[in-house]
């Protein structure tokens, strides 16, 4: 087997990828999840120590330009605007 990473020893990449396929369908997803969640929230910590004093509105607003780009962003603005004026 040829190694998938130049930092990690052959034997224990194996021992790895063998526990993973030990796993079941839920017990993967549930790992993705997880990894998803704190990938969201690593991204929104960064966005909020960048950007200090910002409301959660704004975080997201941020979080969706550069993860899923601008115009994504700016319909979600007109709808979290939308929002705020009906309230």
């Amino acid at each position: 087997m040829n190694s998938q990473s130049i930092d990690t020893n052959v034997k224990t990449e194996q021992k790895l990828i063998s526990l993973l396929r030990e796993k079941s369908t839920a017990q993967k997803f549930a790992m993705i999840r997880s990894l998803s969640q704190s990938t969201v929230m690593l991204s929104k910590r960064a966005i909020v120590r960048a950007n200090q004093g910002i409301d959660d509105d704004q975080i997201n607003i941020i979080f969706i330009d550069l993860h899923y780009g601008s115009e994504l962003a700016r319909q979600y603005k007109r709808n979290i605007d939308k929002k705020h004026e009906n309230a």
